[in-house]
Parts: C-alpha cells; sequence; structure tokens
C-alpha cells in the first residue's frame, strides 16, 4: 500500500499521451495485472486492461439524479468523465468470490483449502474520491485484529494511479466532504489531464519511490512553473464545480436526532429497497456467506457474497427481520453512513462520489435528504434556530 507520507519527492514531469502506453507496457513489465476505466455496455466500466488503447479517450458523461449517459467530448481526454457504476470496490473487495473449498478423501477424511488470490494489481486512473474510499476500506477490512485475509491479498503490493479532477459531474460533491479534487495521498503516481486544442499532455507527479521509479522510465520533461500553475487552476476550479455539497459537520448530531423524523415516510415512499446504492457505494462493505455441495456430499464450498442492508433478510434474526420496513431500511442505511460510521472507523463513510444519487432508480439524492432533514430539525427547534 502507498505510504501517506513521503517526503523525497522528485519534481513533477510532463509527458504527453503516447506515454500512457509506455505506462501501461512498463506496468505489465513489472508483473502488473493492469485495471482502469473502459466503454462497455453504454458506461465507463472498470476493467483488466491489455493496454492505453483501451482507455475511454473521447467519451465523457452526463449524470443527474437516477441518469447516467455516454456522450461524445469532442476531445481525445482519456479521463474526462466522472464517476462510473463500478469502484474499486469491485477489485478489492469483489461481490463473489470463494472463501474456501472441502474434498473428502480416500481415507474418509476431509481435506479443507482455502482460496485467497494473489495478484499485483495497478489500478490506473483512481479518483481522489476513491483514494479516500480505499483509504476507508483499509481501516474497516485490514485496521483491526480480525484481516480481512481476501481483501489483504488483492490490496497488498498495489500500484496506484490517481488522475485528479477537472470536471466534476453534476451529481459530485467531494469537496463538501474533503476528498477531493485534488490528490493528496495514498498514490504512488498522481496525473492531471490537460488539454490545450491539440495539446493532449498530463502533468505527473510521484508519491512513493516505487512510483518515482515508474516515472523515472516515462518519456517526458520537467515541468515548468506556468504548467504546474495552469493544472493547479484547473482542479482548484473543479472544486468551485461540483453539483452537489454536504454540511461538513453535524450530521451524526443530525441523524441521531431525526430518528422519528416523519421525513422517513415520504424517502420511503419513493425507495424501492433495491439496494443499488449500496451496491455502487465505494465504501459499502457488508456481505453474507453461502455454502453449497455437489449431489455425491463429497466435494463443498464456501462463497462470500456482497449484501446490503436493504435486504429484508439482512436484520432476520430467530423469528423475524428486525428492519421490515423501507424507511427503517433507509433510515439505517444513510444514519450509518453518515452518522454512526464516525464512532466506529473515526470518519465518514461517504466520500462524495455521487455514485448512488446517478444510480438510483428513483433519484433520490442523500444530499437532499440530508438538507430536508436539516431544514425540519431546523423548524421544529425553538424560534427556528438550530438545536443545541
Amino acid at each position: 500500500m502507498p505510504p501517506e507520507t513521503y517526503d523525497d519527492r522528485p519534481p513533477p514531469v510532463i509527458i504527453g499521451v503516447a506515454a500512457l502506453a509506455d505506462l501501461c507496457d512498463m506496468l505489465h513489465g513489472l508483473g502488473y495485472t493492469i485495471v482502469g476505466p473502459t466503454v462497455r455496455d453504454g458506461a465507463i466500466v472498470l476493467a483488466e486492461l491489455s493496454g492505453a488503447a483501451e482507455l475511454p479517450y473521447g467519451w465523457g458523461v452526463d449524470t443527474e439524479a437516477g441518469r447516467y449517459r455516454l456522450r461524445p467530448r469532442g476531445d481525445t481526454a482519456a479521463f474526462g468523465h466522472s464517476a462510473g457504476p463500478q469502484s474499486w470496490k469491485d477489485v478489492l473487495h469483489p461481490p463473489r468470490v470463494k472463501l474456501w473449498e472441502a474434498q473428502r478423501t480416500p481415507d474418509g477424511g476431509v481435506a479443507v483449502t482455502e482460496t485467497v488470490e494473489r495478484r499485483r494489481y495497478a489500478l490506473l486512473g483512481v479518483r481522489p474520491c476513491d483514494l479516500a474510499a480505499i483509504r476507508i476500506l483499509d481501516r474497516v477490512l485490514t485496521g483491526g485484529r480480525h484481516v480481512d485475509p481476501q481483501y489483504a491479498a488483492r490490496r497488498d503490493g498495489n500500484f496506484v494511479i490517481a488522475v485528479e479532477c477537472t470536471e466534476p459531474g453534476a451529481t459530485c460533491f467531494c469537496t463538501s466532504m474533503g476528498t477531493g479534487p485534488q490528490a493528496d495521498a495514498g498514490f504512488d503516481l498522481a496525473m492531471t489531464e490537460l488539454l490545450d486544442g491539440g495539446d493532449h499532455r498530463f502533468l505527473v507527479r510521484a508519491g512513493t519511490p516505487s512510483g518515482a521509479e515508474v516515472l523515472s522510465g516515462l518519456p517526458g520533461r520537467p515541468a515548468d512553473d506556468a504548467i504546474r500553475s495552469r493544472a493547479a487552476d484547473a482542479v482548484a476550479h473543479a472544486a468551485t464545480a461540483m453539483g452537489r455539497s454536504m454540511p461538513a459537520e453535524g450530521l451524526p448530531e443530525l441523524l441521531a436526532a431525526s430518528r422519528t423524523s416523519p421525513h422517513w415516510e415520504d424517502v420511503a415512499s419513493r425507495c424501492l429497497t433495491c439496494g443499488n446504492c449500496t451496491m455502487v457505494c465505494p465504501t459499502c462493505f457488508c456481505s453474507t456467506t453461502e455454502d453449497v455441495t455437489d449431489l455425491t456430499g463429497d466435494h463443498a464450498q464456501r462463497w462470500r457474497r456482497s449484501d446490503s442492508c436493504f435486504d429484508l433478510d439482512f436484520s432476520y434474526l430467530h423469528g423475524g427481520s428486525v428492519r421490515t420496513s423501507g424507511q427503517a431500511r433507509y433510515r439505517q442505511w444513510i444514519s450509518h453512513k453518515l452518522g454512526t460510521w464516525h464512532e466506529q472507523f473515526g470518519s465518514s463513510g461517504c466520500v462524495g462520489c455521487g455514485r448512488c444519487i446517478a444510480w438510483c432508480p428513483t433519484g433520490i439524492d442523500i444530499t437532499q435528504e440530508i438538507a430536508a432533514l436539516s431544514g425540519l430539525r431546523a423548524a421544529a427547534s425553538p424560534a427556528g434556530g438550530d438545536q443545541p
């Protein structure tokens, strides 16, 4: 995993778009499996890449609540799009993975083999909000006494290439969550994509010694002050161009005080409890296990698959489910994500990527729901002011 600090960083370098092919060739040569964005099935998805030619050059996206559409950009930008339906959770904490298998032996015993996939992944095109999401997953899945071996094996040895945002989507709100659009830590290389007419280039800086070594092998030139300033201005402009925002403070207190709010009934009237929001969220990590066996009874497997607090069986205890209503399940999700997550893990569980807004089939907007709860609380307080 990239260290949070690296004091001896080389100066940033300018590379041309053709150098992305050199970067991919170098990473493949070092034994990495490259995963990055590409166009497939009407969306920009994450997939294993054989080379830079598979990046989504010239494609952007239009997003709104309940809407995601590809659109041609009219230029050759490789990373000119906001978050798609997948996050890096799909690579590091996949939705279905085999944990172990057991085989009956000739002497009547049972041989159990744990299944742990070990691959060196190069994550190409990680947005700053997703860098923050990976740090959250690190804390949840490897930060305690009981480390998730599947996640640790996929996370170990990652080479992370971040791409700073210069054109946020309409559903993005990373600025208000303090997770972007600038990449500050958690990367080996960070790139800012710059397009000046026909001049397509990247400002690249190293965040680790491994990143510096790779950067030294790319064809490029030192970045002058003008280029650095232009890249910084592009990222700073993105910070002011977010389509959404979230209050910076007070969310745990707001959600705790809103447990019996009538607004949950309004949300329930729109929520399908489909779980799309938890599926696309880069930090939702809940899972369940299932055991399967063949007809002979000589072979069995245990699989882990993603689960969701919107599933009726998620809170099942002997005698029935604890959260039987849609409003209770939505309240549980948002209260954990923005409220009690702080108590468990020391941060918010939301990074402001906006995926849950874009991929909700009924267009439920987490930022609007918080605004509604805040407004109801303010209206119910003395003289319409904030409650202590």
